[in-house]
């Protein structure tokens, strides 16, 4: 005679794990790894919007200076943005806390059009980074005429 032992939670545990797995796996693509948010993930925060003729970045990065960064538009709708923030040095002192990130970080964002990389401005201004990215003439709508008969 063959017995098998009952296990009344077996498999409401097997899917209690899967669901386990399907989260750590949701959550990771939002800088979560078991526990602890990545800065890397999110770094540097940013804003995107658009009028008429332009959209426009905003990233924060206090202490940064713009030759510390690299802009650039690739594929005509893919803004990367790259930089680093070096450790600060401490003279004749002792840490006791050290909370603010250092390290390099890359950001690639996709835009909802195409630019004109060649008129891209960037402005850095009291810790915010300004990015005006024109956008291509096929992008910007047009007013459509309409004839009568």
């Amino acid at each position: 005679m063959l017995t098998t032992r009952w296990q009344p939670f077996g498999s409401m545990m097997a899917e209690m794990n899967r669901l386990r797995e399907e989260m750590d796996r949701l959550f990771s693509r939002f800088g979560w790894d078991g526990g602890r948010l990545l800065a890397r993930a999110t770094y540097p925060p940013l804003n995107l919007w658009e009028d008429e003729d332009n959209l426009y970045v905003e990233a924060e990065l206090p202490g940064f200076e713009l030759s510390e960064l690299e802009i650039t538009v690739t594929g005509e709708n893919q803004l990367s943005l790259k930089g680093e923030r070096r450790q600060p040095e401490l003279q004749g002192g002792t840490w006791h806390r050290q909370e603010r990130g250092y390290g390099s970080f890359s950001r690639l964002v996709e835009l909802p059009h195409p630019v004109d990389a060649d008129k891209v401005t960037a402005e850095l201004k009291h810790g915010v980074l300004t990015i005006t990215l024109p956008k291509r003439e096929e992008a910007k709508p047009r007013k459509i005429e309409v004839k009568t008969g």
